[in-house]
């Protein structure tokens, strides 16, 4: 039996002959022999998991999008809602365009209360009146080991004695030093004033020279504070309020000689005296350095009898009564104090105020008034925080 003939090919009318025969000759017979099935491998399992990815994501957006799509009234999505404010805030300053600058919105918030420097909140009975004669400049502008010794010695001064106070308390210790080298009773350097009397285990004039705390390593912080407060006194700065105060104690003791010196003012936490008569005489006083400073530390301890027995410089009383001032003589009637087994005692001093003190009140001034009464004391503390007379006698 014959093969039937194979269907006549589909002729091309606008090709011409000799693309007709080509077409005739590519053009495959068998169809499955030109797209050969893929091998299942990476790709297919990666296009499985792109179509899976894209559905999850078309199915999140269709549950999504109405959710956003609510109305404002809907309570889930209604929570600070600025659009229904009646006023719109304006910007601060750091969120306008040009009008800050990296950390800008730092310098915008507010604090309750701003911390405490050194010093601050230390508060005094005085205020920064001056009473009486005001001090000159004392400049120490020697260079070299006159100037380094001058500020070590005062800056140690300023440390050991008034470390912790606000610095009109400083200030105050400071000009304290160079009114007594400028006073001719005392000597004539910064470091002669601040170890006179370090040699004796007791009686030097400024205690920390004489009682140990030397041994103790000053905290840099506040040793460069009192070092600038000593910079700036050797420079010619006075502090006024201590007028020409030559001597000062913490208001936790009373010395013998403070009722017999001018008090001057309480600064901090030290009481500040003038000499009497002759001896506080703003003449008395020259302001004028010559340099010569020694060695910037304590004297070579003796412990002689020679050196037990108290030096006319380091008794105030003495120095006035050297420049003329004749003390009153007449003995004070004696008391028996309540609750004292001593017997008979002096009475109570107040201090020796001058005359511009006396002129503001005197001592109704420091006198505390309307006090809560208190009951219950024993006899033996009834005259706690009254002032003591000469603890000598």
């Amino acid at each position: 039996m014959p093969l039937a003939s194979p269907l006549p090919e589909p002729e091309i009318a606008t090709a011409t002959p000799g693309v007709r025969e080509k077409a005739r000759i590519e053009r495959p017979r068998d169809f499955t022999a030109r797209f050969a099935r893929r091998t299942r491998g990476i790709g297919y399992v990666l296009m499985r998991l792109h179509r899976r990815w894209a559905l999850a994501a078309a199915m999140l957006g269709a549950v999504a999008l109405p959710a956003f799509a609510e109305p404002a009234g809907w309570s889930r999505f209604a929570i600070a809602d600025a659009g229904t404010a009646d006023i719109e805030p304006a910007p601060m300053p750091f969120e306008q365009t040009g009008a800050g600058f990296p950390g800008s919105a730092f310098y915008y918030l507010e604090s309750e209360s701003a911390p405490l420097r050194i010093g601050e909140g230390i508060r005094s009975d005085s205020d920064d009146a001056v009473s009486g004669p005001v001090a000159r400049s004392l400049r120490v502008d020697n260079s070299g080991v006159d100037r380094s010794r001058a500020l070590q010695c005062l800056t140690a001064a300023i440390y050991y004695e008034a470390a912790s106070e606000p610095d009109a308390g400083q200030r105050a210790v400071a000009q304290v030093v160079l009114n007594r080298v400028a006073h001719p009773s005392y000597p004539k350097t910064v470091c002669g004033v601040v170890y006179q009397g370090s040699e004796r285990s007791t009686g030097c004039q400024f205690s920390f020279t004489c009682d140990g705390s030397l041994a103790r390593r000053p905290q840099r912080l506040f040793w460069d504070r009192a070092q600038e407060v000593a910079r700036a006194a050797l420079s010619g700065y006075v502090y006024a309020p201590a007028g020409l105060a030559t001597h000062y104690h913490t208001v936790q003791v009373r010395p013998y000689w403070a009722p017999s010196l001018n008090y001057l003012a309480t600064i901090g936490a030290h009481r500040f005296y003038s000499f009497r008569g002759g001896a506080g005489s703003p003449a008395t006083f020259r302001y004028a350095y010559l340099g010569g400073e020694p060695v910037a530390a304590p004297h070579r301890r003796e412990d002689t009898l020679s050196s037990a027995s108290t030096p006319a410089a380091l008794d105030p009383l003495a120095v006035q009564r050297a420049f003329g001032l004749v003390e009153p003589t007449a003995a004070a009637p004696t008391v028996s104090r309540p609750g004292s087994a001593a017997g008979p005692q002096a009475p109570e001093a107040s201090p020796a105020y001058t005359s511009e003190v006396r002129e503001r009140g005197g001592e109704s001034l420091y006198r505390a008034q309307n006090l809560p009464g208190a009951q219950g004391i024993r006899g033996e503390y009834a005259n706690s925080g009254r002032w003591i007379a000469d603890p000598r006698s």
